[in-house]
């Protein structure tokens, strides 16, 4: 008996520490970010100046994902949408280029901004380190195992324990890993009830000449050249697991004092770029920028892109990538960066390419002055989806075209629903591309908070601002980088509220992070900056004779007004919460033929002043229509406003800007 009682309290004392062990956390804060992303900082510094403990997990070694990672033509759609804290990242990095704000700009330039929100939110950081597992009870994840990104056989796993989770992954391998119920592919257009998911043959970055698919031309028994599957394409609106495409966007330089020079990449094949030379024998390019969308950057450098049939993105070589363990990512992630390097290389010294365009190519190379750990080369392949969270609400085709309106919006969207192709097949005998869609036309739309939580029965202390939920079409408008800051923002003070009030993510109000963001949108105590829309009834009036215009690609906003003949005058009135010093910007769209001058009257509490403006001539810079122009500098009061006058037809009213200094 003695023998059992004492083999039974070995048992018991054995039970519990293995407990004790098991519930053991490396690191115990009250919000983990996992992710580096430009949403995953932004998500952390929130965190941080709301005075939680925060711990952000990034398993490579750099921050900002791929707006530091090369994407710096930002696609904005529409500026009304970037606020909070991804308007000030673009309004820092106007500062290091001398203007109010700016949407092109160097990797290492955003990388350093990023780098400044972590300090100045004193912000704990766990690089290298990979989710493989999450420990979940009572609809809590409790803990999340993390592994050494660079030597996982031979370094220790770390647990962290957290209260609330954000998953700022570009791949959600946080709400994949806890269970979350999400999708991958293309949803089939009946699904949802939409026109532009699932399979699409459309114009779009397509082969517009017959382009033959075979190893011997008009022999389909030699097989098919690299990069082309057999067919045959689906019907039209079919839903499958295909990925858009993922590439890199390119960082090059013409400086030759600043570059590296090409060389041949690992594992360089020229057969994977015959259907270049074939596209040049049916239509001749006049460039070797033909084979790109290929944007200027500051200082000399490039931001390239994928543009036409054969460019830089990889079609049909990243299906597998969403649900790939780590080893077959990494393999993935390197052939990408083997056919890009390779794709310039071909151009710039294979001999069956005409000789202009391989002087052209060689007279670019890789900034000395990026990447300087990594070769040069980006740290981030462009991932453009992968794991979609399937949560409290889906948005979907209908949210984008406003024919169903999210009622509880923290984030809006403005871009064109916008995909990739997803494969490139033969069809009726020649190549053509599948899967690319872009559909625009739309005003800004909101984004629902339901949206970026799991449904209530799976996880309650869990948002996914990244992967959120939406069908593969509507993710295509909202995935832009801008738009993952907003949404970002939005879920750390979710978090936040949901620990203050000891209640799920799902109970979270909408209206109440909305109000916290308004009256603190830098999360610093600054006085906020005010811009008052021509939509906006309560705050603007108009007299005399404008036209509304409904459009979303020049406007601030869904639209702005135009002037007709004769006096006319627009009236906007700021809620300044407090006196002070602000500088005004007029939001002008550029449009054709406006009007030679206007003039902006200020009372300022007490007087008038009166400033005579012209619409700016200079090149707009970016991916904008639009710009703000600094009407001046004055010291305002509550009950200030701003008046636009004008006698001539097609002056623009759109929006103005009092900034506090």
């Amino acid at each position: 008996m003695k023998k059992f009682l004492k083999t039974l309290l070995a048992g018991a004392l054995a039970l519990a520490m293995t407990a004790c062990s098991a519930d053991k956390a490396d690191y115990d804060v009250d919000i983990c970010v996992y992710g580096g992303t430009s949403a995953g900082v932004i998500a952390a510094y929130t965190a941080a100046k709301s005075g939680k403990t925060v711990l952000l997990v990034e398993p490579g070694r750099h921050l900002g994902g791929m707006t530091s990672g090369g994407l710096g033509y930002t696609d904005i759609g529409n500026k009304f949408v970037v606020t909070g804290l991804a308007r000030d990242f673009y309004r820092r990095v106007g500062t290091h280029y001398g203007r109010l704000e700016q949407w092109v700009f160097e990797p290492s330039v955003a990388e350093s901004i990023f780098n400044g929100y972590i300090e100045r939110g004193d912000v704990d950081v766990l690089y290298s380190r990979r989710i493989t597992a999450a420990d979940v009870s009572d609809r809590r994840i409790r803990t999340i195992t993390l592994e050494s990104s660079d030597n996982p056989e031979n370094e220790p796993t770390v647990k962290v324990r957290a209260r609330e989770f954000i998953d700022c992954s570009y791949e959600g391998d946080l709400m994949a890993r806890a269970g979350a119920t999400y999708t991958v592919g293309r949803e089939g257009n009946d699904v949802y009830g939409e026109h532009y998911n699932g399979v699409q043959v459309m114009r779009g970055h397509q082969f517009w000449d017959p382009i033959d698919p075979y190893v011997v031309p008009g022999d389909s028994t030699s097989g098919l050249i690299w990069g082309v599957n057999p067919g045959p394409v689906a019907p039209a609106g079919t839903g499958d697991r295909k990925v858009q495409a993922y590439n890199y966007r390119v960082c090059l330089t013409d400086n030759p004092e600043n570059m590296v020079e090409i060389t041949e990449p690992d594992n360089y094949d020229p057969t994977r770029y015959e259907l270049a030379l074939r596209l040049h024998e049916v239509s001749p390019r006049k460039s070797v920028y033909d084979y790109f969308i290929w944007s200027r950057m500051p200082n000399g450098k490039t931001d390239i892109n994928n543009g036409g049939g054969i460019s830089t993105d990889m079609i049909g070589m990243n299906w597998e990538y969403p649900e790939a363990d780590y080893v077959r990512r990494a393999e993935i992630v390197k052939a990408h960066e083997d056919y890009t390097k390779g794709f310039f290389y071909f151009l710039g010294h294979d001999e069956r390419v005409p000789e202009f365009m391989r002087k052209e190519m060689l007279k670019w190379g890789y900034p000395k002055d990026e990447y300087t750990d990594n070769g040069h080369w980006s740290h981030q392949l462009y991932v453009r989806e992968a794991r979609r969270l399937v949560g409290e609400e889906v948005m979907t085709e209908a949210h984008c075209v406003g024919e169903k309106v999210a009622p509880d919006p923290v984030g809006w969207a403005a871009y064109t629903m916008d995909s990739h192709n997803c494969d490139r097949q033969v069809i009726d005998g020649v190549v053509k591309n599948e899967g690319n869609v872009e559909i625009g036309g739309f005003p800004p739309f909101p984004i629902s908070y339901r949206a970026l939580v799991p449904r209530r029965d799976e996880l309650t202390n869990l948002l996914v601002p990244v992967c959120l939920s939406a069908s593969h079409i509507d993710y295509g408008s909202i995935r832009m980088e801008p738009v993952f800051m907003v949404l970002a923002q939005a879920s750390a003070v979710a978090a936040v509220l949901a620990i203050d009030d000891d209640c799920p993510v799902q109970d979270v109000e909408a209206a109440a992070i909305a109000d916290v963001i308004a009256a603190n949108p830098l999360m610093d105590g600054s006085v906020p900056e005010v811009i008052v829309d021509d939509s906006d009834s309560t705050a603007v009036v108009f007299t005399g004779e404008w036209s509304e215009v409904s459009d979303p690609k020049r406007a601030y906003g869904p639209g702005y007004r135009v002037s007709g003949p004769g006096e006319s005058e627009a009236r906007f009135t700021p809620t300044l919460s407090s006196a002070g010093t602000y500088d005004v910007y007029v939001y002008i769209p550029r449009i054709e033929n406006p009007a030679d001058s206007f003039s902006i009257e200020i009372f300022d509490g007490k007087e008038t002043l009166s400033v005579g403006m012209r619409p700016s001539t200079d090149e707009v810079i970016g991916q904008t229509f639009g710009e703000w122009q600094k009407a001046g500098r004055f010291n305002l009061a509550p009950g200030a406003f701003a008046t636009l006058r004008t006698a001539a037809p097609s002056t623009v009213a759109d929006a103005l800007l009092f900034r506090p200094i």
